[in-house]
């Protein structure tokens, strides 16, 4: 069973002689439909088989979220009860704009990265933490998974395995899916502030 992501994009304004207020300006599901493993443990410490430290998990609900979002919560709470969904959390734009994109992960992957030979060089094909065909090679029992230190390989026929410890820009690409809600966070942030966006999200399998 996989793992999708759920959430809102909040921010807030001042109003005439009122405390700040958090309001609702995008349903998740509008900007990003994807469930990318990878970048769910970069950014929130959920699937965090490439050992990301997580910039956001597990902060729970804000106390102060949007009408919209407890609403939302209510109603997955009244359909499925509290373990209907998890590893709810949050992070602001003011975060995300901070982000060393460059930093690795803190250790290598857990699941080896796959590379086919072809006549224009190795072509990468996937990422998995348990290959029958690498398993016999190397000796592994069934199901056995060993962490390797980087950099390690093996060629077992036209397959090429390898070690590797991710950056956040390869969990997270320039040019993926997140990159709309980035930009709309960042139009929301432009108007009140990059403190005053968030991003609030929960996980269910």
């Amino acid at each position: 069973m996989g793992t999708d992501i759920s959430g809102f994009l909040e921010y807030r304004a001042p109003q005439a002689e009122q405390e700040l207020i958090w309001h609702t300006a995008h349903d998740l599901g509008s900007l990003y439909g994807n469930r990318d493993y990878d970048a769910f443990g970069c950014l929130f410490g959920v699937r965090n088989y490439a050992n990301f430290r997580p910039l956001a998990a597990c902060r729970g609900l804000p106390a102060d979220s949007s009408a919209t979002v407890r609403a939302r919560f209510a109603q997955l709470t009244d359909w499925y009860g509290e373990d209907g969904f998890h590893s709810i959390t949050w992070i602001t734009w003011a975060e995300l704009a901070a982000v060393d994109w460059d930093e690795l992960a803190e250790k290598p992957d857990r699941r080896l990265h796959e590379y086919h030979r072809t006549p224009n060089g190795l072509r990468m094909t996937g990422k998995s933490a348990w290959s029958p065909a690498f398993a016999e090679a190397v000796g592994l029992e069934q199901g056995e998974v060993r962490d390797w230190p980087e950099g390690t390989e093996w060629l077992v026929g036209d397959t090429l395995y390898r070690s590797v410890t991710m950056r956040r820009r390869d969990a997270v690409t320039e040019t993926g899916e997140w990159q709309s809600v980035w930009t709309a966070m960042k139009a929301l942030a432009t108007q009140h502030g990059d403190d005053n966006v968030r991003l609030v999200v929960w996980f269910d399998d």
